[in-house]
Parts: C-alpha cells; sequence; structure tokens
C-alpha cells in the first residue's frame, strides 16, 4: 500500500509541477517579462505561441501519463529519470529566460518582418554560444517535461514536434534577420550555432 500511496502522490507532484511550471512559472513569468520590456499594450495572447497542436500534445502526455500510471507503474518509479527531466526544465528555463532578458527589446514571441530602430542585433550573453537561446531552452524544458513524467512516448513526440516547429520557424526568421542586419548576421550565423539540433 505504502508503494501505491507513495506512487501516487509523486503522480500528482509530478503533473503538478509540470503543470504549474507551464502555466505559472514558464508562461506567466514570460508574459511579466515581455511586458515588463515591451509594454502591456504590445504583449496579447497570441504572444504565448499556444497551438492546437501544443494543446493536442499536452493532452495526449497526460493521457499517457495516467494510462501507463494504470497498466504498468513500474515505468514511473525512476525518481532519477523524473530528476534528470526536472533539472531539464530548470535548464531549459534559465536558458530561454537568459534569452528573453539578454535581448530586451529585441526579444519578440513573433517574428519581425519590418526593421525598428530599438530592434538591434544581439551577440552577446547566452547568444555568443547559440542564436536562438530561447528556441533552444524551450525544446530542452519542453522534452524535460515528459522526462521528467517518465513518458517515453511523449518524449519522443514532444521532441519531434517542437524539433519541426523551429525546422520551418528559424529559416523564416533567419530571412528577415538577414535583410535587418546583412553581412552582420551572416558572418554571426556562420561563427554560431541555431541551438536546435540539425538546424544550420
Amino acid at each position: 500500500m505504502f508503494v501505491v500511496d507513495s506512487l501516487i502522490g509523486r503522480t500528482f507532484l509530478s503533473t503538478d509541477l509540470s503543470n504549474f511550471h507551464e502555466q505559472w512559472i514558464g508562461g506567466s513569468s514570460e508574459y511579466i517579462l515581455a511586458a515588463a520590456i515591451h509594454g502591456m499594450s504590445n504583449v496579447n495572447v497570441k504572444s504565448l505561441l499556444v497551438s492546437k497542436e501544443y494543446v493536442l500534445a499536452m493532452v495526449f502526455a497526460l493521457l499517457e501519463y495516467f494510462f501507463e500510471l494504470l497498466l504498468f507503474p513500474g515505468l514511473k518509479e525512476h525518481l532519477w529519470v523524473s530528476n534528470l527531466g526536472l533539472a531539464m526544465l530548470v535548464v531549459g528555463e534559465i536558458v530561454r529566460k537568459l534569452a528573453i532578458v539578454t535581448a530586451g527589446r529585441s526579444f519578440t514571441h513573433l517574428i519581425r518582418v519590418y526593421h525598428e530602430d530599438h530592434h538591434k542585433l544581439v551577440t552577446s550573453g547566452v547568444y555568443a554560444f547559440v542564436r536562438h537561446p530561447s528556441y533552444c531552452g524551450f525544446l530542452i524544458w519542453s522534452v524535460g517535461t515528459q522526462i521528467m513524467l517518465c513518458n517515453p512516448i511523449a518524449t519522443v513526440g514532444f521532441a519531434v514536434v517542437v524539433w519541426r516547429f523551429f525546422v520551418a520557424r528559424i529559416p523564416y526568421e533567419e530571412y528577415f534577420l538577414r535583410q535587418f542586419f546583412g553581412a552582420d548576421y551572416e558572418e554571426y550565423a556562420r561563427r554560431v550555432p541555431s541551438g536546435v539540433p540539425f538546424v544550420m
């Protein structure tokens, strides 16, 4: 009975931590940062980039978690795996927030298609290591949520879905960055990796 009770307690703790992080720490703190940097009038629901696919992925992840908990509870009893996922959550969150703070007004959730005077090419801080640290951080964070929950299927699913999102987004965004910053961005892109695997 103790094993079942502790497993059920950890289940609610894990899902609560994941949801708490996603909704309150991740989403709210990012919204607050964006509002502080850009002003409340320039931040809206679209800034959160929540898509239908993302909501479906979250629902699938919770279904997988509870399905596996009922039928294969041993899959959810690997504390070291959960701790690895939690570490990834923390690292991903820190990297993403550092990207937002370092870029300041040059950071936006929506891709800019017109250059604004305050939009500068940021190559210092976390941007000295990867060109898209917010994407890198989000990829680490999202996969970490599923590793923390010991969800093997959703771990692969999240990695693939989030990676495909960035594979499409990064070239589109960089097209405009090359338009805005020309040779400076070309040199930066040659020198610094994207931060998302297999995206040059």
